[in-house]
Order: structure tokens, then C-alpha cells, then sequence
């Protein structure tokens, strides 16, 4: 196998992107040297990688400070309208390369280096992720940031600077072990801290109403300190902010304790308000009413309103002194987006702010808020909705709750007048729900307290306003929208699949890296042989230089011309992992039971983490480790099938996989996946997509063409039919043979030989937990009897554990325990992706390698035919989702 090039080695070859020039090399070199001198205090006998990738950091951060600087200046001479970006997560990845590329200095860098003897790439893999997000809602966070400061907007972007990030995945045993994420261990080089900025929050104390107005005293003081870290757009000298808050004890903590000698144990207590931002909580799409994420929340949310409010009165840089103190024109000057409910007590804050601090009168103060503030609904989950005990707030919070009960009773004055007599309506849009435990429904906050509400996606925005906030739609259908998710074509092209954009560039130039619109100018090349052997070639040297990195981190030898049948993201049940892991037995099956067929080669690789709480994930990552150990190890299969756990999933090891995927699986039940933005990831970058008409996937299957994806399974209105109707597994289960064998395999043990019942929780839900929810939800949670259930089980609620997985009442089975504002460029925006038409081509057998090279009409997943036998059934007579196993991809076996 010939060894891939780097892609290092590749921009030394002649680019159309151009070469450096020798001054700015020079340039380069000599700051690398005087930062390894001056500011890591070292010489090159005794310095490390690790010192030569700080010494690189800070040379490409030298040429962000001025223009960070010149930015902000511009911004406070204008006086724009800002935007708020407020999200408790930004997954950022790394930032190094991406900087380099939106400066235009990585073909400089790469000289630099490569002449004082060093290797670039070697240098980038050093750096730490910032994993300060779970999956796509932080990484949605730090594209946004990315494209608005391409955009030139005044953006800025503030959450919680969490010591530990995402958690490290290890595998033991084919078992998810946690490990702490220490990523500021060695320092961070992109951040400067600010303590001139630092600010007071307050927690518990009690309140009280004087004639001069209402006090909240006695409270417990943590102080806020930002850390900034620069945005910098592409190519246009804007260099925006990221503030993320740590929290500080301040000197007098708990100084009575000194008073009465007790000075150890005072001190020590100083780690109990710094442990607000000691760790981001590693559970998405499931809420955990745990006091410490409250405290987080408003603690971003307080220090950040601050900071805002701050810079409204300011009106010219560098003056810290009150310039404005009519707020008036406050939503003129500041939008506050709010990145799903995470940073909901936003509204009840500013309300404070505006009515205890600032004196302004209740019903200005609201209109304000109003017009200032916008929502962002993430996902449809029930248990994923923060709903808050009144009484964590009461003792935490309590100004805050008392603003609360008075926005709720004004609102229901409100829709008592407009709907007399409704009582189930006012039971079902109250912020507060009754019940054995009182609790504050954040969603129903977020949607009163904004001027606009949006869904991530089309269908998901539909589903927003008939079903989770149908009460509120009827009431205000104007603040309902929809902004379909994005990614920024920098980082997710440019920057990790530099081979296919230099060969977009030679034929469009570089607008579509601004535009993506633009990639139509492709068209006309549609049937050109020379384009098309180029977009292969690219793809086969990622699926090389990616096959090369697994069998160096993962000891594990693949076949670089077999299909890479990729399936990535944090393991749920809804996203149907479990669904993968029957076709793979099914493949595994036909494979044994002909071994003489020409099967095409395939690569299954999953990935993902799961929150260490969520009993159901876990074992699904045991289930597919214990498949591969079985599949990868049987002589007979031998390179026609390989399955691949894909280990510790995080951005960096994304920017790896995803260039060198050709089938992208993006197979959640319909009806439960906000958006989904690796979807769009897979397909910039030319893999096909087999999918769900769910979420993101129904609008690219109408702007790619739907012909040019593989599109199965239920729709939304099906599924809610199949609740109506009741669900029985065990139907598909006697009814079809590969479906039964493979289930059968999971449950005797065939996967798990030394423990046989191992995964007999993962059957038991598959086959005795029908789709028919058992006790609905709440009435005044705002979603519908059929989207109580799991996902992909039907699980009612009244079965589920805290982890919302069912909780089987045994598992022997156990992993080990170890010590120790306008979205940019947005979906519609990247219709042209014209791969799509002619990647048919690209896995044609003229342009692949001879040796079992995956041809296209072997490639077919789910178009053998609508209609025909071993295809899909056409519109109107689709089968249940368990039922696709035996019909979705049966084009594989020939």
C-alpha cells in the first residue's frame, strides 16, 4: 500500500492558493525562535514538541492582536448593533490550524517550520481539544461564532471556561471508561485572562421590599473572571470575542470562619463556589436537575448581563464611565440569542436588572427583555426539557423566583382574556407546573419572555408549532420561525479536506469558502472525466492517510478500498445506533452463510460517547465492541467486513474521519433529530447519505435532489400512526427470518460467549416494550401523548430511569469502576453541493482501484427499487422501522 502524503507534504507541491512569500517565512521563523526564547524560556537542545507548539501559538496569535484589537476599536467608534451569543457550551476543537487558515498564514507556517527542521502537522496533533461541549449544540455554537465574525458582525460569544471538558472515552473491555478531560493542563496560549472585568455573582440571601424598592441581601458572592479567546473571521481582518467565565472565591469568603480560628477548613471552602466552573455536565439531550447546573446557568447568565449592560452605557472605547443611562433604545443596540434554555434565567435577570437596579418601570422593563431577547429550541425530547423545583429556586435564587410567579401571573391575565373559561389551556402554558413538586418550566419562559422563537430545522420548527408549543403558537404565530443549522465550510473543507478544496479552487476560484452557493458553478463539469478523477483521487488519498492513522492509534489493519460506512455521534437510542448494529449482523450473516459471493468491501466504523449515567448507551457501545471482536477475528469474512468503535469521538478526530467517509448514516427515528449538522459535514466533503426523512436530512434531500441520497424508513406522520395504532416488535420478529437470527444471536450469547447474558437488557427492550406510551406525560409539559415514548422503544416515561433509558431491574453485566440573529450561511445556502451529482461517477469502476473497489452499482443502498423486490416499497407503503433492516440495504449483498 502506498504510503498517503501528508497534508503537509501536499501543500509543498505546487497549490493554486499560491506559495509564501519569503518574507512572510522569515517573519515566521524569527518570531518562532524569539517566543521559544523569551517566552517559553527555552533553546532547542532542551525544548519539546510541546514547547515548539506553544512557540508556534503564539506566533500566530502575534498576528491576531492587532487586528483583535483594531476590531473592537471599529466596533466602539460605530456603535453597532451587538449580538450575544449565550450558550453553556462552545465546542470549539482546536484552534491553531483554523487560525493559521483564516489569517492565511498556513502555507508561511508550513515553510517556517518545515526549515527549522520541524513537521507542522506533528505539531498540530499536540495541541488539546476545547471540548467544552457534548456534541452539536456546542459545536453549532462555535460555528456560528466563526461565520459571524466572517461576516463581519458584532458578535460575541459568551459561556463558562469549564477547567474539564467533555470527558476522555477510553474502552476496557469493550466498556466506556470516563476519564477527566484536563485540557488547560499545559495552558492555554489563546486566552487572555481579564481580571480588570471581574465581576460579582450572588446566590441564595433573602429578599426585601422597601419603599426605595426591592433588596436581595445576605447573599453569597462568587466573583466572575473572563477569559478571552480571539474569533477570527476568514480573510477579512475581523477578529470578534469569545468570553468565557471561571469562577473566583473572593478574599472574604466565609470570613467568619477565620474569626473563629477555623482558617484551614475557610480556605478550603473557597473550592466549593469555584467549583461552578470546575466541570461542563456530559449528559445531551437529557436534563439533570442537579443544584450546581443552576448555579452554572445563572452564573454565565449573571456575570455575562453585566457585561452587556456595561458595554451599552459605554459608548466610546476604552471609557469605563455610565454614557447611557436610558434604555430605551437597549434592543436597538443588544440582541441576546439564547442557545436552547441553558441561559433561559437571561429574561428573569434582565428583569431584575432593569426593575431593581436601573428603576425602570415593570412594563417598560418587560418590553425591553421582550425585544432584546430570542430563543432557540434544540430538541423535542421530553426529558430533555429543563424543568426546574421551585423550591431549588426558592432557596437559591429567590428574587429570581418572586420575577418568575410575576411574569407567569401576567401572562395568564393575558391568555385568561383571550380564552375565558379554558382552564386545561392555562394548566398547559403556565411556567409554573403543578404537582407534587412544584417546578418552572424553561421552555415556557423562554418562549414568553422572547420576541422570537426557531427551530433548528424545518420539520423540527413544524414540530415546535403544532405539538411542543402548539398553545403559544395559537396565541403569537408570528415570533415562530425557522433557522435550519449550518457549519462553516472553513473548518469543515478548507481546513480538514484541504486536497478537495484546492481542486474546487482550481476550477471556481475561492468564493464558495464565503458563499457556498457558489459550488453550482460546478455543474457544468458534472460528466467531466479529469474533474471527476481528481474528486476521486482526493477521497482515496483521505480513506489511505486514514486507514494509515487507525492502524497507528487503533493497532487495527483495514482495507483502504472497501467502502467506510460511517456512522458518528453521541450514542442515544433515538439516533439508532442499535438499528446499525442488526444490519451489521445481518451483513455478518449472509456473509457466512455464502462465503462464495462477491460481497462489496466494507468498513463499519460508530463512534460516539455516552453520558456516564445512561445505563442503555453504554451497552450499546459493549454491544458493537463485542460484535467487532467477533466479525474483525473470523477468517471466513476476512477484509469484506470490519467493524470498527471509534474511539474517545471528539472535533479533531471528526476533521480525521470525515473526509475519508463514503457512506454518511444519519438514521434517527423521524420526528426526534433537531437538526443533525454532521449530516451536512459528511456530505461538503462527498460522502453519500443513507437516512431518515428527519430533521436536516428532508431539506437536503430537496436541495441535493432526492434521487442522489438513500432515503428509508417512516416519516414523521407514519411514526405518530404506529403509536395511534400500538407497536408490536415481536411481529417483524416471527416474520422475518435475518431479523430473528440476528436478534437471536444477541440474546443466546453469540456476541458474548463468557457473559451469554450480557445484552439481554438490549432485547428485552427491543421486543417486549411496545410504542405505545404506558401513562402519558405531563398535560403541562406541552408535548403530545405519541412523543412521550422512547425514540426508537417506545418506552412510556413511567419505565424510564433517571438516565431517560429504561432501567432494567438487574444487569449483571457491568462496565468496570478505575480510581482515579441570522444564522450564516445556513442550509439552503449550501444547496450546490454538486458532489452529490457527480459522485455516482466517483465509485464507478474505472476510478477505483481494481482490487474489490466499491462499485456504484453495488454501492446501491435502498434505490434497488421502489417497488421491486429487496427495495424499498414505494411512498405510502413504507414499513416499520425494524422491518428496514431486511429491506434497506439488501443492494449490499449483491
Amino acid at each position: 500500500m502506498a504510503k498517503p502524503l501528508t497534508d503537509s507534504e501536499k501543500r509543498k507541491q505546487i497549490s493554486v492558493r499560491g506559495l509564501a512569500g519569503l518574507g512572510d517565512v522569515a517573519e515566521v521563523r524569527k518570531s518562532f525562535n524569539r517566543h521559544l526564547h523569551f517566552t517559553l524560556v527555552k533553546d532547542r537542545n532542551v525544548a519539546t514538541p510541546r514547547d515548539y507548539f506553544f512557540a508556534l501559538a503564539h506566533t500566530v496569535r502575534d498576528h491576531l492582536v492587532g487586528r483583535w484589537i483594531r476590531t473592537q476599536q471599529h466596533y466602539y467608534e460605530r456603535d453597532p448593533k451587538r449580538i450575544y451569543y449565550l450558550s453553556l457550551e462552545f465546542y470549539m476543537g482546536r484552534t491553531l490550524q483554523n487560525t493559521m487558515v483564516n489569517l492565511g498564514l498556513q502555507n508561511a507556517c508550513d515553510e517556517a517550520i518545515y526549515q527549522l527542521g520541524l513537521d507542522l502537522e506533528e505539531l498540530e496533533e499536540i495541541e488539546e481539544d476545547a471540548g467544552l461541549g457534548n456534541g452539536g449544540l456546542g459545536r453549532l455554537a462555535a460555528c456560528f461564532l466563526d461565520s459571524m465574525a466572517t461576516l463581519g458582525l458584532a458578535a460575541y460569544g459568551y459561556g463558562i471556561r469549564y477547567e474539564f471538558g467533555i470527558f476522555n472515552q477510553k474502552i476496557v473491555n469493550g466498556w466506556q471508561v470516563e476519564e477527566a478531560d484536563d485540557w488547560l493542563r499545559y495552558g492555554n496560549p489563546w486566552e487572555k485572562a481579564r481580571p480588570e472585568y471581574m465581576l460579582p455573582v450572588h446566590f441564595y440571601g433573602r429578599v426585601e421590599h422597601t419603599p426605595d424598592g426591592v433588596k436581595w441581601l445576605d447573599t453569597q458572592v462568587v466573583l466572575a473572571m473572563p477569559y478571552d479567546t480571539p474569533v477570527p473571521g476568514y480573510k477579512n481582518n475581523t477578529v470578534n470575542t469569545m468570553r468565557l467565565w471561571s469562577a473566583k472565591a473572593p478574599n472574604d469568603f466565609k470570613l467568619q470562619d477565620f474569626n473563629v480560628g477555623d482558617y484551614i477548613e475557610a480556605v478550603l471552602d473557597r473550592n466549593l463556589a469555584e467549583n461552578i466552573s470546575r466541570v461542563l455536565y456530559p449528559n445531551d439531550n437529557f436534563f439533570e436537575g442537579k443544584e450546581l447546573r443552576l448555579k452554572q446557568e445563572y452564573f454565565v447568565v449573571a456575570a455575562t448581563l453585566q457585561d452587556i449592560i456595561r458595554r451599552f452605557k459605554s459608548s466610546k472605547f476604552g471609557c469605563r464611565d455610565p454614557v447611557r443611562t436610558c434604555f430605551e433604545t437597549f434592543p436597538d443596540k443588544v440582541a441576546i440569542q439564547l442557545n436552547d434554555t441553558h441561559p433561559a434565567l437571561s429574561i428573569p435577570e434582565l428583569m431584575r436588572i432593569l426593575v431593581d437596579v436601573e428603576k425602570v418601570d415593570w412594563d417598560k422593563a418587560w418590553e425591553i427583555t421582550k425585544k432584546t431577547c430570542a430563543y432557540t429550541n434544540h430538541t423535542v425530547l421530553p426529558e430533555a426539557l429543563e424543568r426546574w423545583p421551585v423550591s431549588m429556586f426558592e432557596k437559591l435564587l429567590p428574587r429570581h423566583l418572586e420575577i418568575i410567579y410575576a411574569i407567569n401571573q401576567r401572562h395568564l391575565d393575558h391568555v385568561a382574556a383571550l380564552f375565558p373559561g379554558d382552564v386545561d389551556r392555562l394548566r398547559r402554558m403556565s411556567v409554573i407546573e403543578e404537582g407534587d413538586c412544584k417546578r418552572i418550566n424553561m421552555a415556557h419562559l423562554c418562549v414568553i419572555g422572547s420576541h422570537a422563537v426557531n427551530g433548528v430545522a424545518r420539520i423540527h420548527s413544524e414540530i415546535v408549532k403544532q405539538s411542543v408549543f402548539k398553545d403559544f403558537y395559537e396565541l403569537e404565530p408570528e415570533k415562530f420561525q425557522n433557522k435550519t443549522n449550518g457549519i462553516t465550510p472553513r473548518r469543515w473543507l478548507l481546513l480538514c479536506n484541504p486536497g478537495l478544496a484546492d481542486t474546487i479552487v482550481e476550477k471556481i476560484g475561492e468564493e464558495f469558502l464565503t458563499d457556498l452557493s457558489q459550488l453550482k458553478k460546478l455543474l457544468p463539469l458534472v460528466n467531466d472525466e479529469a474533474f471527476i478523477r481528481d474528486v476521486a483521487k482526493v477521497k482515496q488519498e483521505n480513506k489511505l492517510k486514514f486507514s494509515a492513522f487507525l492502524e497507528k492509534e487503533y493497532k487495527v489493519k483495514i482495507n483502504p478500498s472497501s467502502m467506510f460506512d460511517v456512522h458518528v455521534k453521541r450514542i442515544h437510542e433515538y439516533k439508532r445506533q442499535l438499528l446499525n448494529c442488526l444490519h451489521v449482523i445481518t451483513l455478518y450473516n449472509r456473509i457466512k452463510r455464502d462465503p462464495a459471493k462477491a460481497f462489496v468491501p466494507r468498513t463499519v466504523m460508530i463512534g460516539g460517547k455516552a453520558a456516564p449515567g445512561y445505563h442503555m448507551a453504554k451497552l450499546i457501545i459493549k454491544l458493537v465492541t463485542s460484535i467487532g471482536d467477533v466479525v474483525n477475528h473470523d477468517p471466513v469474512v476476512g477484509d469484506r467486513l470490519k467493524v470498527i468503535f471509534l474511539e474517545n469521538y471528539r472535533v479533531s478526530l471528526a476533521e480525521k474521519v470525515i473526509p475519508a467517509a463514503d457512506l454518511s448514516q444519519q438514521i434517527s427515528t423521524a420526528g426526534t433529530e433537531a437538526s443533525g449538522t454532521g449530516n451536512m459535514k459528511f456530505m461538503l466533503n462527498g460522502a453519500l447519505t443513507i437516512g431518515t426523512m428527519d430533521g436536516a436530512n428532508v431539506e437536503m434531500a430537496e436541495e441535493a435532489g432526492a434521487e442522489n441520497l438513500f432515503i428509508f424508513g417512516l416519516r414523521v406522520e407514519d411514526v405518530e400512526a404506529l403509536d395511534r395504532k400500538g407497536y408490536n416488535a415481536r411481529e417483524y420478529y416471527d416474520r422475518l427470518p435475518e431479523l430473528k437470527q440476528a436478534v437471536d444471536q444477541i440474546s443466546s450469547g453469540f456476541f458474548s460467549p463468557k457473559e451469554p447474558d450480557c445484552f439481554k437488557d438490549v432485547v428485552n427492550m427491543l421486543m417486549h416494550h411496545d410504542r405505545t406510551p404506558r401513562g402519558g406525560p405531563r398535560r403541562s409539559s406541552g408535548i403530545s401523548p405519541a412523543r412521550a415514548s422512547s425514540p426508537v422503544t417506545g418506552l412510556s416515561r413511567s419505565m424510564r430511569g433517571r438516565s431517560g433509558a429504561w432501567s432494567p431491574p438487574t444487569c449483571r453485566s457491568r462496565p468496570p469502576t478505575f480510581p482515579g440573529t441570522r444564522r450564516t450561511l445556513p442550509w439552503r445556502d449550501q444547496r450546490a453541493f454538486v458532489f452529490l451529482l457527480t459522485l455516482h461517477l466517483l465509485f464507478s469502476p474505472s476510478t477505483l482501484p481494481a482490487a474489490g473497489g466499491p462499485c456504484f452499482s453495488k454501492y446501491h443502498v435502498s434505490r434497488r427499487g421502489h417497488g421491486g423486490q429487496g427495495g424499498f416499497e414505494r411512498a405510502g407503503q413504507r414499513r416499520n422501522v425494524l422491518e428496514v433492516l431486511l429491506v434497506s440495504y439488501k443492494g449490499s449483498q449483491s
